[in-house]
């Protein structure tokens, strides 16, 4: 599991914390549970979800396949950050879209499929192995885009394209994760790439670099990590090395910010290979000023540099305006205390499973030699969906 906390600022201490599955299962626990008059049962008795409407699914069906539900793709959409980026990123650079065919990865209820079809595609594929691609139908022809758009269910690395096409213009994909990496979409899109995308094709977005910074957090760290120390008068202090294990999804202010960032991963994808994915980078971080560091902090900048009539980026930066994405929090024991001008040097390292990308290694190693302070540190981290 991976600790997400809600939009609630972190300044509020008092704020509880909510441990939820990345996936947002959660959401389906309002919906009405009992069996519908349609049979999708098979002859082992199973439910065949493929066959299901996705309002017809109950909490059981949505467990095994969470994205179907409306709710989820809600967040995305009101991520204005996010939507608007990809929005003006399409719509703005009409030229590169008009007349072309389009292959929109993972397209969920089909809002960036409908910006690529105004945008002038000639085609859109618009491809999603969730049961939310029933929804996404009937919105594309309530808009009467029907014409343009086409839809394929399964995933990437299984399907086909329809009619017979055997290469497209332009991959459209939103590959990007918590922490850049956890249930991204970096192996399909370098499948799609590999096996369809025409030489010269562009990537929306087709590249992405992950930054580290130091912050203070002294509150939060007391509340989440040392309040183990006395729970209701009894030691649960053993716990304490096994929450920091676990990465913090969270937005962090950037009052909080104590460190220059470190880029520590450049992502291209428009030449990364599947061997390329893993991080393992030394890193240096520079204090802008006096202060005690207790976690560092990781999240990305993702660009579309195909746009060169209208630069489009999304910055999931501490203080660069709320993302769904927030920013991944890795506490270590003990702190820093930093003086301005002084550098911590490290090695930052995340290993992805390739079969799950819901799971995610990380390694933090720092040494840091100040004139107040010094600290050497060793430090495992996990997500785990």
């Amino acid at each position: 599991m991976v600790y997400v906390r809600n939009l609630t600022p972190r300044s509020n201490n008092k704020m509880n914390n909510s441990m939820v599955d990345l996936s947002l299962s959660r959401s389906s626990s309002n919906m009405n549970t009992s069996q519908t008059s349609v049979d999708y049962q098979t002859q082992n008795g199973t439910v065949d979800l493929d066959k299901m409407a996705p309002e017809d699914m109950t909490s059981k069906e949505y467990y095994l396949d969470s994205t179907a539900h409306f709710a989820v793709h809600e967040e995305l959409l009101k991520d204005e950050i996010r939507t608007k980026t990809f929005r003006n990123a399409i719509i703005n650079n009409r030229h590169l879209f008009k007349d072309k065919v389009v292959l929109d990865l993972g397209c969920g209820v089909g809002i960036f499929a409908l910006f690529a079809a105004k945008a002038g595609a000639k085609l859109v594929i618009a491809v999603e192995k969730s049961n939310v691609i029933e929804y996404a139908k009937r919105i594309i022809r309530a808009n009467r885009f029907d014409k343009v758009i086409k839809f394929v269910k399964g995933k990437i690395e299984e399907i086909e394209l329809p009619d017979g096409i055997q290469q497209v213009d332009i991959l459209i994909a939103e590959w990007m994760g918590y922490c850049l990496y956890y249930d991204s979409m970096i192996q399909s899109v370098i499948h799609a790439r590999d096996k369809w995308l025409k030489p010269g094709g562009l990537i929306f977005p087709d590249r992405a670099t992950m930054y580290l910074v130091g912050i203070e957090d002294r509150d939060y760290k007391e509340d989440k990590v040392e309040w183990w120390s006395n729970v209701h008068g009894y030691n649960m202090g053993c716990l304490k090395s096994y929450v920091m294990r676990e990465p913090l999804v969270d937005t962090v202010d950037k009052r909080q910010v104590v460190t220059d960032p470190c880029a520590i991963k450049t992502l291209d994808m428009n030449t990364i290979k599947i061997e390329d994915i893993n991080v393992l980078s030394p890193f240096k971080l520079r204090g802008f000023r006096d202060d005690y560091i207790h976690a560092f902090v990781c999240y990305f900048v993702a660009e579309f540099t195909a746009c060169q009539t209208s630069k489009a980026h999304i910055s999931t930066a501490p203080g660069a305006g709320y993302t769904h994405w927030k920013q991944t929090v890795f506490y270590f024991p003990d702190y820093i205390t930093i003086k301005k001008d002084e550098e911590i040097d490290g090695q930052f390292m995340c290993k992805v499973n390739l079969e799950n990308t819901k799971k995610l290694e990380f390694s933090i190693d720092f040494q840091f030699n100040g004139q107040i302070s010094s600290l050497s540190s060793k430090n495992q981290y996990y997500m785990r969906g």
